[in-house]
């Protein structure tokens, strides 16, 4: 019964966690909407995977001490900044380009932004992986969830796998409305407005996470 009443406490916690708007909603509804949809399925998987990969490192007792050691969390900081700034830019650089009267609507996007199902599993990874906080996240939550005399590792990872199964879902939501709206999406005025909200949230999530402590 505690194990059952932990996971459920879990599940309310991430659930709220899942579906507030933030960083992994606008990569996979920017992909969804604008790239190929085998893209957009490897940014969920490669966000995804990188929740699994954090609660197992939690779960190992990693996470923990990566928290704790102030060099190596603010190495992870400002490698996880510098890569969000990046995207975010590009995409800002890329709005303003198509914007612009000698850019071309149908021009490709830069770097990471181009590919197929890899390219987005690798976004979708790094952005996860660089994020410290995600590693305080469950290096915080997992040990007030797991119960007295259960396996750390083994019940930290299905909690992990509840997470990666939750986020799955609401993914899902957003790749199959973001591709119902994709003819809408890919005009050239909405796809400006996109890519400005999406870089600026990007960027703002980068300079947020260079600037704290």
């Amino acid at each position: 019964m505690a194990g059952l009443a932990a996971v459920w406490s879990f599940v309310l916690i991430v659930g709220l966690l899942t579906v507030t708007p933030g960083l992994d909603t606008a990569l996979v509804v920017r992909t969804a909407a604008v790239g190929a949809a085998r893209q957009a399925w490897g940014v969920v998987a490669g966000i995804q995977s990188g929740t699994l990969a954090w609660g197992a490192f939690a779960s190992a007792g990693v996470a923990a001490l990566l928290a704790a050691s102030t060099a190596a969390f603010t190495i992870l900081r400002w490698a996880g900044a510098a890569y969000l700034i990046g995207m975010g830019v590009r995409l800002l650089w890329a709005a303003r380009r198509h914007g612009s009267p000698h850019g071309q609507e149908d021009e490709p996007l830069p770097g990471s932004w181009t590919g197929g199902f890899w390219a987005g599993w690798r976004r979708g990874v790094l952005s996860n992986l660089l994020n410290p906080k995600m590693a305080a996240f469950y290096a915080a939550l997992l040990p007030q969830v797991i119960p007295a005399g259960a396996s750390p590792l083994l019940f930290g990872v299905l909690l992990a796998c509840v997470h990666v199964s939750l986020g799955i879902v609401w993914s899902t939501i957003l790749v199959l409305a973001a591709r119902r709206l994709r003819l809408v999406i890919r005009r050239p005025a909405a796809r400006r407005v996109l890519d400005r909200v999406t870089g600026a949230v990007i960027t703002g999530f980068g300079v947020r996470l260079l600037v704290s402590r």
